[in-house]
């Protein structure tokens, strides 16, 4: 999830019954980042998604 659609994704996950549903957020927008920078998310998006599962 980009930083741009947290609060759509929250108000989703709220509507569908799971309020507290959480999700890996990375910087907003993709289609401008460097190589680098999309490595760098995406590393992010890997440690946060590691730290939801083994909460």
């Amino acid at each position: 999830m980009t930083e741009r659609f947290v609060s759509a994704a929250e108000m989703m996950s709220r509507v569908l019954g799971m309020p507290d549903y959480r999700f890996a957020v990375i910087r907003h927008p993709l289609s401008s980042a460097t190589d680098a920078e999309l490595e760098a998310m995406a590393r992010s998006a890997i440690e946060q998604g590691r730290s939801l599962l083994v909460a």
